[in-house]
């Protein structure tokens, strides 16, 4: 059975491509939840225009879908909370040059 951990660490793959950090450690990543197999994601995005929110929510559908007992995995992108940097992980702070 998948994890939450599990998902984490998956999207812990998973970049905007224009920043060098990853959806996690950007905190983007609001929550997961996993029911039978399918895997529902609330994310945000850094804003609202975002050019590659498309790809993005590509990339984070299929990281999920790869892992063993996965069978669906849906993206749901929300506006609130409206994500701001303090919502950087001090992993991520450290990535961008931060800290």
């Amino acid at each position: 059975m998948v994890s939450k951990n599990t998902i984490l660490d998956a999207l812990r793959k998973v970049y905007d491509p224009e920043i060098p950090v990853n959806l996690v450690d950007l905190g983007l990543i609001y929550d997961t939840t996993i029911e039978d197999g399918k895997v529902d994601i609330t994310m945000t995005l850094t804003a609202t225009a975002c050019p590659m929110h498309t790809v993005i929510s590509q990339n984070v559908k299929k990281a999920v879908e790869a892992l063993d007992g996965v069978s669906e995995a849906e993206v749901n992108i929300v506006w609130e909370p409206r994500w701001n940097p303090a919502m950087i992980s001090p992993e991520g702070r450290t990535a961008m040059g931060m800290e």
